[in-house]
């Protein structure tokens, strides 16, 4: 393998549950983040339902679904996810470092190896990564906001591929999502990382590995031998 591309959200970074709050009190709702993030793998899993009905729909009821979780009622929850998916351009919720990832994106690009990002994300994502001082880690920046085609679709992952400059069989996809990131990668032909505590609960197919955190998947890379 020659390149790598990752997710962003719960792959680089997580969401923010302690900004989502402050969010969600500029509007006059109350959100518990400790109770949110306790709260969070329905949502996670009602993402990868609906992700078959689009981004946007599987956005909205996660995030309802996590407002829901962190106490919000229904009602205000359901309004409050369609005003925060109208700021999310702007004010991106997924902005908390997961720990020990940057880093070894860095270790990677210090050996030769090409780093890219493909998300889901709503078109200003690039500039979000300079936000938080990572523009120069990434050799690419594939947002869907901006190309209009969302993972699964093979081309959003051909797409990255050609500003790498390498073939679909040469790419190691790092994501969270099972459908978007995994099944998408396969599907375009490349390798894939499950980023998911749950990768030891089922059998992966071939060319798909499995990670929980920063440290398992540079055990991962380390057999593959993208770094020592």
């Amino acid at each position: 393998m020659k390149a790598l591309t990752f997710d962003f959200g719960q792959t680089l970074a997580e969401l923010d549950y302690e900004f989502l709050s402050r969010r969600v009190a500029s509007r006059g709702g109350r959100f518990d983040p400790a109770r949110g993030r306790e709260n969070s793998k329905p949502a996670w899993d009602l993402y990868g339902q609906k992700k078959s009905e689009g981004h946007v729909v599987a956005w909205r009821a996660m995030m309802q679904a996590q407002l829901e979780g962190g106490g919000v009622p229904s009602t205000t929850a359901t309004t409050l996810a369609a005003w925060l998916w109208d700021e999310q351009p702007g004010q991106n919720l997924w902005r908390k470092p997961i720990v020990g990832m940057i880093e070894l994106v860095r270790e990677l690009r210090s050996v030769g190896v090409s780093v890219g990002i493909i998300s889901n994300s709503e078109g200003r994502l690039a500039e979000l990564v300079d936000e938080l001082g990572w523009g120069p880690d990434f050799d690419v920046v594939v947002d869907s906001g901006r190309i209009g085609i969302d993972k699964p679709e093979p081309g959003i992952f051909l797409h990255a591929c050609a500003a790498l400059r390498t073939e679909a069989r040469e790419l190691l996809h790092v994501g969270d999502a099972w459908e978007a990131d995994v099944q998408g990668a396969l599907g375009a032909g490349a390798s894939a990382v499950w980023f998911d505590s749950r990768h030891h609960e089922r059998e992966l197919p071939a060319r798909a590995y499995g990670a929980s955190s920063a440290a398992e998947l540079r055990e991962v890379l380390a057999r593959l031998k993208l770094v020592s």
